[in-house]
C-alpha cells in the first residue's frame, strides 16, 4: 500500500509544467527550502496527482498542449476535494487578458516566466499562510459542532465543505458536491442583496423529527462566494425533561414536544407515524398529568418549563 504523505513537517506543491527545465529548476528551489514537491508534465497527470496527494498549493503553467493549465484549473475547482486549494499560474504571457482568464480560472495568483525561485517562494508563502488559516477555522467549526460549506451564488455550486457539513446535507437534503440543496440556494440568492449589505438574513431550518438543522449566512469569501454555516440541534434531551418534569411517558412527551411547536394532532400523527386518534388520547392523558384542559395551557406550561431548563430552546 502506498504511504501517504508526511505533512507534519512539509507542505506538498504540485508543480505542473510540460518543460522538463522549468520543473527542474522549480523542484531544487522548493526542495532546498523544505517543501514536498510532485511533478506532473501534462493537464491529466496534474489532475490525478492532485486528486490522489491533495497537495497544499498548486504552480500551474497556463499553456500546456493538450489540456491547457486554465482548464486544469477550472476542474480543480469544479471538485470539493481540491476546490480550495490555491493555485498560483506560471505564464510567459502577459497580456491583461491571459492575467484576467487565469484569476477567472481560479487562480489566486501568477507569477511570469522565466521563473524566478525567490519571487515564487515569496508568493506561495503568502497564500499557504491563507489557505492554512481558512482550513484552520473550518477545522475549528467542526470540532465545536459547527459545519460550513462555501456556496457560488451565480450558478449554485458548492465549492467546498467540511467533513461534518458532508454529513448534514446528505442528512438534511440528499444531496452531495458540487450540488447545492435548492432550499439553500433559494434562500441565499433571496437574501443576497441584503447580505452585500451586510445585513445577516433570517436563519434557514430544516427539520428531521425532533432534530433541526440551523442554517445562516456568515460572510462573503469572493465577489460571488458565500460561507454558510450550519449548525445541528437536537431536543431528544428537552423530551426527556418533560418526561421527567411532568412524569410523561416517552410518547406522551413527545406528542407535547410537538404540541409546544405548534402541530396539530394530525401533523403530529404523521411526524409519529400513529393515528390521529392515538394522538388525542396520548393528549388527554398528558392534559390530566399537567392539570389543564387545553393545548395552549399545556403548550404554555411545558414552555416555562423548558426554558428554565433549556433557555436556548427556540420553540
Amino acid at each position: 500500500m502506498k504511504p501517504l504523505l508526511d505533512r507534519s513537517e512539509s507542505d506538498v506543491v504540485l508543480v505542473v509544467d510540460d518543460v522538463p527545465d522549468n520543473l527542474s529548476v522549480l523542484h531544487d528551489a522548493l526542495d532546498e527550502s523544505g517543501y514536498t514537491v510532485l511533478v506532473a508534465t501534462s493537464g491529466e497527470a496534474a489532475l490525478q496527482r492532485a486528486a490522489q496527494a491533495l497537495p497544499d498549493i498548486v504552480l500551474l503553467d497556463a499553456m500546456m498542449p493538450g489540456m491547457d493549465g486554465f482548464e486544469v484549473a477550472k476542474r480543480l475547482k469544479s471538485q470539493a476535494a481540491t476546490a480550495n486549494i490555491p493555485i498560483i499560474f506560471m505564464t510567459g504571457l502577459t497580456e491583461t487578458e491571459h492575467l484576467v482568464a487565469a484569476l477567472e480560472a481560479g487562480g489566486v495568483d501568477y507569477v511570469t516566466k522565466p521563473i524566478k525561485p525567490k519571487e515564487v517562494l515569496a508568493r506561495m508563502g503568502v497564500h499557504l499562510q491563507s489557505a492554512r488559516q481558512a482550513r484552520q477555522t473550518r477545522n475549528a467549526l467542526d470540532a465545536f459542532g459547527y459545519a460550513s460549506i462555501a456556496v457560488r451564488a451565480s450558478d449554485g455550486r458548492l465549492l467546498w465543505q467540511t467533513p461534518l457539513a458532508r454529513q448534514l446535507l446528505e442528512t438534511y437534503y440528499g444531496t452531495s458536491a458540487p450540488e447545492t440543496p435548492a432550499a439553500i440556494l433559494a434562500w441565499l440568492r433571496r437574501h443576497l442583496a441584503e447580505a452585500e449589505r451586510q445585513i445577516e438574513p433570517p436563519r434557514l431550518c430544516a427539520e428531521i423529527g425532533a432534530r433541526r438543522l440551523s442554517i445562516r449566512l456568515h460572510q462573503q469569501t469572493g465577489d460571488d462566494d458565500w460561507l454558510i454555516v450550519m449548525r445541528e440541534v437536537s431536543d431528544a434531551a428537552i423530551i426527556e425533561s418533560m418526561s421527567l418534569a411532568f412524569k410523561l411517558t416517552a410518547r406522551e412527551a413527545e406528542v407535547l414536544y410537538w404540541v409546544v411547536k405548534g402541530k396539530i394532532n394530525r401533523d403530529i400523527a404523521d411526524i409519529l407515524g400513529a393515528s390521529p386518534g392515538t394522538v388525542k388520547k396520548h393528549l388527554e392523558r398528558v392534559f390530566a398529568k399537567l392539570g389543564v384542559e387545553t393545548r395552549t395551557a399545556a403548550a404554555g406550561m411545558a414552555m416555562n418549563r423548558i426554558r428554565q431548563v433549556h433557555p436556548q430552546f427556540e420553540g
